[in-house]
């Protein structure tokens, strides 16, 4: 479970009390989310060197956010994710009747031309292609899952959803944090024994466009087998809820899909990434 728009400001010299003078207000989503501490400058800075070095550009990074919005719309009207979603109900406000929400919020939010128009978010040089429309949104969200051994599958007659075959960790250079999926997907195939080609669903979370490109191009990935329902671009990248989400995505895409082997990789903003292969059952 992950709640951003809860996150505090925090008052680092209050403990004790200011006397006089100007005092320091800290972003906890910046502080203890999305900063990197070893470089000193956002994470949307790591995504900038990414785009530079693997030629992505502005216009790509868009087009990418755009079929992210686009997939997961077409998904829910479909609905795709009418398995893997919880309803929540919102209590009304001053006599109002409540409402129930079954799909998410952020992905009805897309305006193409807008998209486009917006300036670059961490490079302000005229050099910049990373904005926050081709970028993950701030959100909230929450995601379960229910693991078990085989043993306490057949004691208590539950009927699995899919298998870990494996699951796999990688980590380079900080700032690199971006790409770190594309060295620990390999790692979980191996330890699988499964080859890419017979992955039949891809999930990489899409921190930012270009992370989900990026990661896709050194994996040399069937496009049409990633993020087939869309990813974080548009339905929000809620940090500590992320990694089970995506899994749980997975399953869907699966099933719909009549897949069998799925792989997720999702990075984290000190260099490394971790990895999983499912099976279907």
């Amino acid at each position: 479970m992950e709640s951003m728009s809860n996150t505090p400001y925090y008052l680092p010299k209050q403990r004790f009390g200011s006397k006089f003078g100007h005092q320091e207000v800290v972003d906890g989503i910046i502080k203890d989310g999305l900063f990197d501490v070893y470089n000193e400058f956002l994470m949307g800075n790591a995504a900038e060197l990414t785009a530079e070095k693997y030629g992505f550009s502005r216009t790509d990074q868009d087009d990418y956010a755009i079929s992210s919005y686009q997939k997961a719309q077409a998904s829910t009207a479909a609905g795709s994710f009418t398995q893997e979603i919880v309803p929540v109900e919102i209590p009304g406000a001053r006599g109002k009747p409540g409402k129930t929400t079954t799909t998410d919020d952020e992905i009805s939010n897309l305006n193409i031309e807008k998209l486009r128009a917006i300036k670059p978010a961490f490079k302000t040089d005229g050099t910049g292609t990373v904005t926050a429309p081709n970028s993950s949104p701030l959100s909230d969200g929450a995601a379960a899952l229910v693991l078990v051994s085989r043993a306490k599958l057949v004691e208590l007659g539950l009927t699995p959803l899919a298998l870990i075959r494996s699951t796999g960790d990688a980590a380079h250079e900080p700032e690199w944090f971006t790409t770190a999926p594309a060295k620990a997907v390999p790692v979980a195939l191996k330890k699988a024994g499964v080859t890419l080609e017979q992955v039949d669903a891809f999930e990489l979370n899409e921190a930012f466009s270009v992370v989900a490109l990026a990661n896709a191009k050194l994996l040399n990935l069937d496009a049409s087998k990633v993020n087939v329902f869309g990813g974080a671009v548009a339905m929000g990248h809620p940090l500590g809820c992320s990694g089970a989400r995506v899994v749980v995505t997975l399953i869907s895409a699966l099933k719909e899909k009549d897949g069998k082997i799925g792989c997720a990789g999702i990075c984290n903003g000190g260099g490394g990434a971790s990895a999983i292969v499912i099976e279907r059952v």
